[in-house]
């Protein structure tokens, strides 16, 4: 079979908040791509915060390897864009070409692309204009499009939800409050203009005559800008969608409940299109499980938060049963300039949040306590467990020489950061340049 092109599209902020994960949210394109394709229910970012999660899948190793530690739009860049898929995809015959955001750099030439489409602004329907022009206009195969949306990212479009917000409904951890309601029904209506964009693009695939030669990945950098989610190691800030659709088996409708990374992203491209593995990827391939060889590729999952606006690094690694989280600072109560400012996170500072303490080390029991809200890490009775866990972060952090190890990861010059106790993120567009893709 030939290479297949690859069209990535992904979004911001949306988790798993879309209709095929079962959300009453309605987004009739990413339902039908995964009633065509495969959908991945049990997949997680290794770092839920925007640059150094689209860096780690884009790359296929931890931030803490290829050195994005914190986001671009405050002076952080990955080091060696050689590491990026578009520059190793291109040594074996790929064109690439970027539609809208990539948050990986300040100016997108400098990662290796090769064609950047011009976009009349970050609107998802300009994002998806774009992409399908270039869709049209018989591209040269094999290419990799990047299509980049703004969706779901804050703020959310206020006038355009159709449905009232009395009748949605916060995260399982969320007190059901009117503006928790009010926030969601506007996240909502950003989502219903994402998918609006992504079926623009999906349909000008097919019209093209492309589809049956594409593989698309669709998928977002982590958790929605709400509290305790983006930003957060526990399952609502790294719990991610991932719908993949095209040849080699990503076909049929299937759902996949086994547990991956975005790590595991890249290798599968790179297994598909016949391209030796880099020796720094640190996924696995996922066509054992779309094969069928294999029911689990993945025995543990590891994740990390370094630089956001402020500095709140954190280890965890993930079982299918257990989640084990190592926080690295003194402070113990939310870093709250970490938490993008919006009606839902106004509402629990108001009932106290900012106060509510964060212990050094957490241990949760997935299967029982889904939400991660009973830490049982002091636990008498989960003291082997918790030890178990130790030594798997433990031994992972020495084995990728993790900088945490040896102290403080220090920013580069010229990076901005938010004091410890910043309420809500600096405006920092006065001191930095502003990247592609911000207003």
């Amino acid at each position: 079979m030939a290479r297949p092109n690859i069209l990535y599209i992904h979004s911001h902020d949306t988790g798993r908040w879309v209709e095929p994960y079962g959300h009453a949210i309605s987004t009739p394109a990413l339902s039908r791509l995964a009633s065509e394709g495969v959908l991945f229910r049990q997949a997680f970012t290794c770092s839920p915060t925007c640059s150094p999660s689209r860096a780690a899948l884009l790359t296929g190793t931890y931030p803490h390897i290829n050195g994005q530690f914190g986001l671009v739009n405050r002076g952080f860049v990955l080091p060696d864009p050689t590491m990026h898929i578009v520059n190793v995809l291109k040594g074996h015959g790929y064109t690439s070409a970027l539609a809208g955001i990539q948050h990986i750099a300040k100016d997108p030439a400098k990662i290796g692309y090769d064609d950047i489409l011009k976009c009349a602004s970050r609107e998802s329907s300009d994002v998806a204009s774009a992409a399908a022009h270039y869709l049209g206009s018989a591209p040269r195969q094999p290419f990799f499009l990047s299509v980049g949306f703004f969706d779901t990212h804050r703020t959310f479009p206020k006038r355009q939800y159709a449905d009232s917000p009395g009748t949605r409904l916060g995260p399982a951890n969320y007190p059901d409050l009117p503006e928790v309601r009010r926030d969601m029904a506007e996240f909502a209506a950003s989502a219903r203009r994402l998918d609006s964009g992504i079926g623009t693009v999906l349909q000008a695939l097919e019209e093209s005559q492309l589809a049956a030669t594409t593989l698309v990945i669709c998928t977002t950098d982590h958790g929605p800008a709400f509290p305790m989610m983006k930003c957060n190691l526990t399952d609502l800030g790294t719990g991610v969608m991932l719908i993949m659709r095209g040849p080699y088996g990503f076909s049929g409708g299937r759902v996949v409940d086994a547990m991956v990374s975005q790590l595991d992203i890249v290798p599968t491209v790179y297994e598909v299109a016949g391209v030796e593995r880099p020796e720094w990827l640190r996924g696995v391939s996922l066509m054992p499980l779309i094969r069928g060889d294999s029911a689990e590729i993945n025995e543990e999952l590891y994740a990390e938060v370094n630089y956001h606006c402020s500095y709140e690094p954190q280890r965890s690694v993930r079982t299918k049963r257990w989640k084990y989280i190592r926080r690295f600072v003194d402070r113990e109560t939310p870093f709250l300039a970490n938490c993008d400012p919006g009606p839902a996170k106004e509402a629990l500072m108001r009932l106290g949040w900012g106060q509510r303490p964060l212990a050094r080390e957490q241990l949760y029991d997935l299967a029982f306590d889904p939400t991660e809200a009973h830490d049982l890490s002091a636990d008498p009775n989960q003291k082997e467990r918790l030890n178990e866990l130790r030594g798997k972060l433990d031994r992972w952090m020495a084995e990728t020489d993790d900088p945490i190890l040896r102290g403080k990861i220090a920013a580069p010059p010229g990076v901005i950061t938010s004091p410890d106790d910043d309420i809500e993120p600096h405006d920092i567009w006065s001191r930095v340049e502003r990247p592609e893709g911000y207003a």
